[in-house]
């Protein structure tokens, strides 16, 4: 697959192979014939494994393959595009732009890792950034230019996982009670429908049927940036789009609520009947009535969702139908999130036991 020959003017050793991907012959010249040689016997190896890259495709900058990269994910949610490429941009590219991508070493991502926290970046947008530079190198290899990531066993910081708040159903009276009344209605679908905020406020009156206590969860209201909220066909998950079932206490209040509301196609609208953002219903109307109501002042709308699982669970509902209602995509989300609620089955399986035993000890 490979030769050596002495050239013809210089009398160096040079190889010469075919590039199996592009089928053109290669050469490479050497002073002295043991480098000569040892390098034929690294392509001859590259080849044979499938592994062979051509050293001139690594000469490539880290910011054009980052371009293509970003530009080809046309199946990510506007948010998440919008998101990763803020990410790409700001920490990634920032970093490793004027690089060629077969420059960047392990020692490289590793100090970048350091720089970032020295920045006072959180550890979750640390592994956010981190996923993204090794989907990009992970592209350039896919693409022949580098036949290994650096992105090997690097350290990264660890990321604390917080406790959940949940709020007790006399809690949640309270917050009712110092919202503004438009948003009473909001408050209890919340709690007791399990909804994210992208749902609820992306909820239209025609997925809303409070006759026969059904709720079909098919789109969100998206807000990107300081750009105005969108509603979009689509949910977080496949698993998120969901129809639920409507307490009837709750059918009571989605009615009146429906009959008072602002004309719109949605269901929960601001006072002049506009699309609800997020930022601005936090500081006018959330956090004054946490102040109000006596809650913690950290709660945050999603913690609602948490506080249906809480009481879910509270009533013995099973982890499916929490996975259910939640719309989490696996069995797993929902035990890893909320497993910890359950109370410990220990004490049933122990008199379950106690009475196989003395069962099989009764005389026959």
């Amino acid at each position: 697959m490979a030769h050596i020959r002495k050239h013809p003017i210089t009398g160096k050793s040079q190889v010469r192979w075919r590039d199996p991907s592009t089928g053109r012959e290669r050469t490479k010249t050497f002073t002295r014939a043991t480098d000569a040689r040892a390098f034929k016997t690294q392509v001859e190896h590259e080849i044979n494994r499938g592994i062979y890259i051509d050293r001139s495709r690594g000469k490539t900058l880290f910011e054009e393959i980052a371009a293509d990269w970003i530009e080809g994910k046309v199946n990510l949610r506007r948010s998440t595009w919008t998101r990763d490429e803020s990410y790409l941009r700001n920490h990634v590219v920032s970093a490793f732009g004027e690089m060629s991508v077969a420059a960047i070493k392990k020692s490289d991502v590793q100090e970048w890792i350091r720089d970032l926290q020295d920045k006072g970046l959180a550890p979750a947008t640390i592994r956010q950034c981190y996923r993204i530079l090794g989907s990009v190198l992970d592209e350039a290899v896919d693409h022949k230019m580098i036949s290994e990531s650096p992105c090997r066993k690097i350290a990264l910081p660890r990321t604390e996982r917080h406790e959940h708040l949940y709020l007790e159903p006399p809690q949640v009276e309270r917050l009712a009670a110092a919202i503004d009344p438009m948003f009473e209605a909001l408050i209890y679908s919340a709690v007791y429908l399990g909804c994210r905020w992208g749902e609820l406020v992306g909820l239209k009156r025609q997925n809303l049927n409070v006759l026969r206590r059904q709720v079909m969860i098919v789109g969100t209201l998206e807000e990107v940036g300081g750009s105005p909220p969108r509603y979009v066909e689509e949910t977080k998950t496949k698993s998120s789009r969901r129809t639920l079932t409507i307490p009837p206490f709750l059918c009571e209040i989605l009615a009146a609520h429906l009959a008072h509301a602002p004309k719109s196609e949605f269901v929960f609208v601001g006072r002049d009947g506009g699309l609800l953002r997020r930022n601005n219903f936090r500081r006018r109307h959330w956090k004054p009535a946490l102040l109000a109501a006596d809650l913690p002042e950290h709660l945050r709308f999603h913690d609602l969702r948490h506080t249906c699982a809480s009481i879910l669970i509270a009533q013995g509902a099973h982890p499916k139908e929490i996975q259910a209602r939640l719309g989490h995509a696996s069995i797993m989300t929902t035990m890893d999130r909320y497993g910890h609620l359950f109370p410990s089955l220990g004490a049933q399986l122990d008199e379950n036991l106690e009475n196989v035993f003395w069962t099989a000890r009764r005389p026959a």
